[in-house]
């Protein structure tokens, strides 16, 4: 059978430095995933400018 001692040893406080760094391997940090175009709603205009203006379809008789 095995057995362990345990005893009790004092925590000090981390000083301020070791608390950033913990804190800065913590957080999470905002990485762009792709350089892929989002979607903008100034360029709303734009668009429907576009498709109004782009050639209609031939009809077929």
């Amino acid at each position: 059978m095995l057995t362990f001692a345990t005893k009790t040893t004092s925590v000090t406080p981390a000083a301020p430095a070791e608390r950033d760094a913990v804190a800065d391997l913590m957080g999470p940090r905002e990485e762009p995933v792709s350089g892929a175009p989002v979607w903008a709603p100034e360029a709303a205009g734009l668009l429907l400018a576009l498709i109004l203006l782009s050639p209609k379809d031939p009809k077929e008789k």
